[in-house]
C-alpha cells in the first residue's frame, strides 16, 4: 500500500511529516507518468511542480485559500490531492476529468483556464473580492516564467497595488530566466528571511519598536524603510520589489522544507508576496528531463523508452516542410510563432533559417503586429498559430494587418475539433471572427498537397492578408483520383441532382464517403472559404435541398454566409446547417466529436436518407 492510497483530500497531507511528504511525491510521479503514457497530456510541467503543489496544500487550506494555476495544464498533482485520485485514470478522456482546471469538477478548482498569462489578473480579482466581502483566506497565483512572456501578466503585475495583502504570486521558473541573475547573496538572504526563527524575531522587534512612546511609530517606519533599501540592494535585478511585492527567492522548488518555510511566511504576511521558485521540467523521469519540449504536451508514449506511440506526417509537419521549401528560394519569407515552434512544425525551419525565424514567446498580439512591421518593410511573414490562440490577437488582425492592407500570412493550425484538450482549445471560433475581417482571404485545405498549393497561392497569387486553416493530425480519406487544380471550389457528381452536400476542410472526406453511397446527391467542396466564389451559387439552381457541414461554431460561420448568399441569389432550396450550436465542446477524441455532432459519413447518410422520406 503506497502512501498515496491514504491521501484523499488536502487535510490528509497536513498530517504527514517531511519524509512522508517526499514519499508521497514519489508516488504521485509514478501515477503521472503511468496515466499520461496511456492518455497523453502535459507531462514535463506537471512533473516539475509535484513538490510545489504538495507544499501548497500542506501550508494553505484550499478552497478557503484559493489556488489559481496559470494555463491550468500543470494542475495534475492538484487534482490527485483534491479528491480526484480515483478518477485520474480518466484524465483527458471522454466523460473523464479535464487536463485543465475546471470549477465544475471540484470546489478546489477556483478558475477555469487553458490559455496563458491570466492567473495574476484572476487572482487580483479574487483577492479584491475577498477583501470587499471580508472573507478569510489567501489567493495564490502559480505562474511559469514562460507565461511571463505574455503581456497580460505584466498588466496584472502593474495593477497589483500594495493593499492586496491576501495575494501571493508564485513564479515557477523552470528555465532560470529570472533567478539566475539574483546571485548567491540573495539566496543566503532568502534562507534567513524564510527561517521561522527570523520571522518570529523580526515580528517581536517591530512590535517592540511600535510600543516606544511618541517616537515608536517613526522608528518602526524607519526600520521598515532601511529594510526595504537593503533588500533592494541585494535583490538588485528584481522588478517585483519595485512593483510593491515582498520578494522571496530563488527557492529550490524540489526542497519541501524550503518550500514549506517560505509558504508559511507568505501565509503570515500582511503584504503582497512574490515567491520565485526554481523547478526542473520533467523532474523524476529521465526522458522528460532530457527533452522537456517533447514532453510538454505529448500523446501516448512508451514509458520504458519515452518514445511516442504515434508519429508520422501531419498537417503541422507538412506546413513546416512547405515553409522550408519556399524559404530556400525566397529570402523574404519569415516564420513567426508564439512559443509553439515544435507544435506548429517549425523546428527544422528554425534551424535552417535562424535569421528569418522568430519565436516571440506567449505573445500572440505582439506576433501579429510584429509580422505587420516585417510586411511593411518588404518581408513576407507567416505567423503559425493554433486557432484557439489566434483569438487573442483579433484587434491586431483588424487594426494592424487588414486596415493597412499588409501581406501577412496566417497558418491557422488545430482548426476545427482538437479532441482531448477540451473546451479551451477547440478551433471552432476562428471562421466566425475572421469572416468579419475586411480584405482577408481564407483557404481550407483537406489534404497535404492542397496545403502546399494554397500557401503558394497565398504568398505569390493573393494580395493582402491570407489565412490557411488546417486541422490537427493527419489527413483523412482522399479519393484516389482527386487532384487540386487551384479552383476556389470543386464539384463532385451531377449538378442536376436534387440534394447537395457543401463542406470544406477535413469534413470533405466524410461527405465524399457518404456521397458515394447515396443516390441523387452531389458534393461541393469549398477550397476558399473567404470570400466564397459567387459562381458556386449557380451550381445549385436545380437543387432542392442543401446540407452544409462544418467544424465551426454556427454563429457567424461560413455556413451562415453561404445561406445569406443563397437567399440573395433567390435560390429556394431547403437549407440545413450542421455545425456547433452555442456551446463549448467537451473533451473526447476527434472521431467521437465528429460523430457526436453528426458530421461523420454514417450520420450524413442517415440525415439525407431521412430527408428523402
Amino acid at each position: 500500500m503506497s502512501l498515496l492510497d491514504k491521501v484523499n483530500s488536502p487535510k490528509d497531507i497536513k498530517k504527514l511529516n517531511i519524509n512522508e511528504l517526499n514519499e508521497l511525491c514519489s508516488d504521485i510521479r509514478k501515477m503521472l507518468i503511468e496515466t499520461v503514457s496511456k492518455n497523453g497530456g502535459h507531462l514535463a510541467s506537471n512533473l516539475g511542480v509535484v513538490e510545489l503543489t504538495v507544499a501548497l496544500h500542506k501550508v494553505f487550506n484550499s478552497p478557503v485559500d484559493q489556488i489559481v494555476f496559470d494555463v491550468g495544464h500543470q494542475c495534475y498533482t492538484h487534482k490527485i490531492l483534491t479528491g480526484r485520485k480515483e478518477s485520474f485514470s480518466t484524465l483527458r478522456t471522454e466523460g473523464g476529468i479535464s487536463g485543465f482546471t475546471r470549477p465544475v469538477e471540484s470546489e478546489h478548482d477556483i478558475f477555469s483556464s487553458g490559455h496563458s498569462s491570466t492567473s495574476i489578473s484572476a487572482a487580483i480579482g479574487l483577492a479584491k473580492a475577498k477583501q470587499i466581502k471580508g472573507e478569510k483566506g489567501k489567493v495564490i497565483a502559480v505562474i511559469g516564467d514562460g507565461a511571463l512572456t505574455g503581456g497580460m501578466a505584466y498588466e496584472a503585475l502593474n495593477n497589483c497595488a500594495n493593499e492586496n495583502s491576501n495575494l501571493v504570486v508564485i513564479l515557477n521558473d523552470n528555465n532560470m530566466s529570472i533567478s539566475k541573475n539574483v546571485g548567491s547573496m540573495a539566496k543566503n538572504l532568502t534562507t534567513i528571511r524564510t527561517s521561522p526563527r527570523y520571522v518570529t524575531f523580526k515580528s517581536k522587534i517591530q512590535r517592540g519598536l511600535a510600543k516606544i512612546p511618541k517616537v515608536g511609530g517613526q522608528i518602526s517606519r524607519t526600520f521598515t524603510y532601511i529594510n526595504a533599501k537593503i533588500r533592494k540592494k541585494i535583490y538588485h535585478s528584481t522588478v517585483f520589489e519595485d512593483l510593491g511585492f515582498r520578494y522571496y527567492g530563488p527557492i529550490d522548488g524540489h526542497d519541501l522544507d524550503a518550500l514549506i518555510d517560505v509558504l508559511n511566511v507568505a501565509k503570515a504576511h500582511n503584504h503582497s508576496v512574490l515567491i520565485n521558485v526554481n523547478t526542473v521540467k520533467g523532474k523524476g523521469y529521465n526522458p522528460a528531463e532530457k527533452n522537456p519540449t517533447q514532453f510538454h504536451g505529448i500523446g501516448k508514449f512508451n514509458i520504458e523508452t519515452g518514445e511516442p506511440k504515434h508519429s508520422g506526417r501531419s498537417f503541422s509537419s507538412t506546413f513546416g516542410d512547405t515553409m522550408c521549401k519556399f524559404a530556400e528560394n525566397d529570402g523574404r519569407i519569415c516564420c513567426v510563432t508564439a512559443a509553439m515552434t515544435e507544435g506548429t512544425g517549425l523546428v527544422e525551419f528554425s534551424h535552417k533559417f535562424p535569421k528569418r525565424f522568430f519565436d516571440v514567446g506567449i505573445a500572440e498580439q505582439h506576433a501579429v503586429t510584429f509580422s505587420s512591421g516585417l510586411a511593411r518593410n518588404g518581408m513576407i511573414p507567416v505567423f503559425a498559430v493554433y486557432s484557439t490562440f489566434l483569438q487573442r490577437s483579433y484587434d491586431q488582425l483588424i487594426h494592424d494587418v487588414a486596415m493597412q492592407n499588409l501581406k501577412v500570412i496566417f497558418g491557422i493550425d488545430r482548426a476545427g475539433f482538437v479532441g482531448e484538450d477540451g473546451e479551451s482549445h477547440q478551433g471552432v471560433f476562428d471562421t466566425s471572427f475572421i469572416n468579419s475581417v475586411i480584405g482577408l482571404t481564407v483557404y481550407a485545405p483537406s489534404f497535404y498537397e492542397e496545403l502546399e498549393a494554397m500557401f503558394y497561392e497565398a504568398i505569390y497569387k493573393c494580395s493582402g492578408a491570407v489565412a490557411i486553416r488546417y486541422p490537427r493530425g493527419n489527413e483523412w480519406y482522399k479519393p484516389d483520383d482527386y487532384k487540386y487544380v487551384h479552383q476556389s471550389y470543386t464539384v463532385f457528381g451531377c449538378k442536376d441532382s436534387k440534394k447537395c452536400l457543401v463542406t470544406y476542410g477535413r469534413l470533405f472526406s466524410e461527405c465524399y464517403k457518404a456521397y458515394k453511397q447515396l443516390d441523387d446527391v452531389f458534393v461541393i467542396k469549398l477550397n476558399r472559404i473567404k470570400p466564397i466564389d459567387e459562381a458556386v451559387i449557380d451550381e445549385l439552381n436545380a437543387c432542392k435541398e442543401i446540407f452544409f457541414y462544418e467544424e465551426s461554431i454556427k454563429s457567424g460561420s461560413v455556413g451562415e454566409i453561404f445561406a445569406s448568399m443563397l437567399e440573395e441569389q433567390g435560390i429556394a432550396a431547403k437549407f440545413k446547417h450542421i455545425a456547433v450550436d452555442d456551446e463549448f465542446i467537451k473533451q473526447a477524441s476527434v472521431e467521437s466529436q465528429i460523430k457526436h455532432y453528426k458530421m461523420d459519413s454514417e450520420s450524413i447518410i442517415k440525415e439525407l436518407t431521412e430527408a428523402g422520406n
